[in-house]
């Protein structure tokens, strides 16, 4: 990871980690799309409703919003602004989604597609937040729509054409064209934020309860303490002098008077570019994609089930019974965490094979080599109070438990570990079995850390098995820069768990064979 990266990673670390000692799992953070994707849908209810009532006409829309925002401030009231803030709120988790994932180099290798498909979404969102102020048809709207026909008449097609419908009074038929693109392109937001999420699997559309009921309730009470309210009526015969901007939207419009039509223009184009042009510049570390063995996949479809990125399909065998499929790994998708390889059921140490082959696996780190490594580490060892770990290179420094008593195991990621893994090492006659990996909600691969908890928990295939005793099994999550947090935790594992050897009689059977294997 270049230093740029890492710096950025801190800094995101760094505003992250407070809020996660005061949120948890919900802390806002972890769900920024979750959010955008709810406050979506409050636009959208809040918006059917103000349309409900809206009247169409230029000369009827100011009226029509001025008796709902008024008359009926008991409801359309609160609709009106609870479409107002909510729209606020959904650029600002926007921008800062943005700028979460740009800071922690998430626009490169597999997640390219994630990136560029995220790039329009920004257009897309500001288009359909400024024209719905023009709807209103005040002072407000009067400068914003001016301005915006300003700007897109500096280009030289159709220059003028914009224009010319604000010269006298504007048609009922130019304002049903704003009302169709305030319905369209909001449309054509949504379809692109599905696009969006199209390579990532199970992903997270709907943030956590607690957190839903925040937002609206905090939306709700800002509707409540400050409604909005329109400006005077629009007047083309007039310039309107004193407004109150809506600065999440309008800034472009100050910014565009402060320079010039072109500059903004150039700002705009220059920003875009820079962004889609993100993938394709400087290098980045990418993981070997995961390899399929024919011979040894069954097609259960755990690896598919599982992988973060959807990118395992399940295809029919040329030869075989009818029906019968095997796993298929899409290199430009995969990730390359290993999260597949610790799903399949072919992953588990205890083949009596010495050539272990799983179904699925990565072709550097391969679950051969991880039952090569603990036994080595393990066989001839005092174990007496030898506790095994198994943790990810994302997360906190391992090399900082390493002592005469731990075994650390390293992987692409926690969830690359079947669960059959913690029992195999206890049976050698380790004392404990520590699993960690990042922090809590920042799971470098998504679902690493939720598999390998549901895993361990038994509610998820592979399962760890019932006979494998709980007290000698714990998970302690913990990213970078938390490495005094781990050794506390290793530490206080190590008290809780007695000295009794269990599994002499393992261990003498696995150093006879590794004996033969030499």
């Amino acid at each position: 990871m270049s230093a740029q990266a890492e710096l950025g990673r801190r800094l995101v670390r760094a505003i992250e980690r407070p809020l996660r000692s005061v949120f948890g799992t919900t802390n806002p953070g972890y769900h920024l799309g979750a959010c955008a994707f709810f406050l979506f849908w409050i636009i959208a209810v809040t918006g059917i409703y103000v349309y409900a009532f809206f009247d169409t006409s230029v000369e009827g829309a100011y009226a029509s919003v001025q008796r709902l925002t008024i008359e009926q401030w008991y409801v359309g009231g609160v609709m009106r602004s609870l479409h107002r803030y909510a729209s606020d709120a959904f650029v600002v988790v926007m921008l800062l989604h943005l700028g979460r994932e740009l800071l922690s180099g998430h626009f490169r290798g597999f997640r390219w597609f994630s990136w560029i498909s995220g790039v329009p979404l920004i257009w897309l969102a500001y288009a359909s937040g400024i024209g719905g102020y023009w709807l209103v048809w005040d002072q407000l709207a009067q400068f914003s729509i001016v301005a915006t026909a300003e700007w897109l008449n500096w280009l030289p097609i159709g220059a003028g054409v914009i224009v010319r419908n604000f010269i006298g009074t504007v048609s009922d038929r130019f304002f049903s064209l704003l009302i169709f693109l305030h319905i369209g392109i909001p449309l054509l937001l949504l379809l692109g934020m599905w696009v969006h999420i199209q390579r990532i699997s199970k992903a997270k559309t709907f943030p956590p309860r607690m957190l839903a009921l925040g937002m609206l309730a905090t939306l709700t009470f800002a509707a409540l303490l400050r409604p909005a309210v329109s400006h005077p009526p629009a007047n083309l015969a007039q310039v309107p002098m004193a407004l109150n901007l809506d600065w999440y939207y309008l800034f472009i419009h100050p910014l565009q008077y402060a320079t010039s039509p072109a500059a903004l223009w150039a700002i705009a184009a220059v920003t875009t570019i820079w962004l889609a042009a993100l993938p394709a510049l400087g290098r980045s570390r990418r993981l070997p994609p995961a390899v399929v063995s024919t011979a040894n996949c069954n097609g259960c479809g755990r690896c598919f089930a599982d992988c973060p990125y959807a990118a395992v399909v399940l295809e029919s065998r040329a030869f075989g019974k009818a029906g019968q499929k095997f796993a298929t790994v899409l290199p430009d998708l995969c990730a390359g965490c290993g999260i597949c390889a610790g799903a399949c059921p072919s992953s588990t140490p205890f083949r009596s094979t010495d050539n272990l082959v799983s179904g699925i696996d990565m072709p550097v780190r391969t679950i051969a080599s991880v039952r090569t490594e603990l036994e080595r580490e393990l066989a001839g060892a005092a174990l007496a109070d030898r506790i095994v770990v198994f943790g990810c290179e994302y997360g906190a420094d391992l090399q900082a438990l390493t002592d005469a008593n731990t075994t650390v195991i390293r992987l692409y990621c926690t969830g690359m570990l079947p669960p059959s893994f913690i029992e195999y090492a206890l049976r050698m006659e380790a004392t404990g079995v520590l699993i960690t990996g990042c922090a809590n909600g920042e799971c470098e691969f998504r679902l690493g850390a939720r598999w390998t908890e549901e895993r361990i928990a038994r509610v998820r295939t592979p399962r760890l098995r019932a006979n494998v005793p709980g007290a000698r099994v714990r998970i302690a999550w913990a990213g970078p820069g938390e490495e005094q947090l781990l050794r506390s935790e290793l530490a206080q594992f190590r008290s809780s768990l007695t000295s009794e050897p269990t599994g002499a009689a393992a261990r003498a059977k696995l150093t006879k064979r590794m004996g033969t294997r030499v």
